[in-house]
């Protein structure tokens, strides 16, 4: 039986995951989407620019993200995950709604 992949897209942007992979990995680190990870894991979690999350901090419009202290910034990857979810559409005539 073949492998089952979910095919992500976000903005022309391609990202399979293997779904069995995905369990595994969550069985041996139970905190994988709750552990925090700094700007460029994130930016690379999203196959985004660092650039890209410091504007989107800025101007609003991006993932949730923890402050941890004046200058230092964290994500989770279940934020990621939901942000992602939260930008999937249909169509090209449904817009995304901020």
């Amino acid at each position: 039986m073949p492998l089952e992949r979910e095919r992500l897209t976000l903005h022309s942007v391609y990202i399979e995951t293997n779904s069995s992979e995905a369990t595994m990995q969550t069985q041996i680190d139970p905190d994988y989407y709750d552990r925090l990870i700094g700007e460029r894991d994130a930016a690379d979690y999203l196959c985004y620019s660092v650039r890209a999350l410091q504007n989107w901090r800025v101007r609003g419009g991006g993932p949730l993200f923890i402050k941890v202290s004046g200058r230092s910034v964290r994500y989770t990857r279940r934020d990621l995950q939901k942000w992602i979810a939260e930008k999937r559409v249909a169509n090209t005539s449904l817009s995304l709604v901020e």
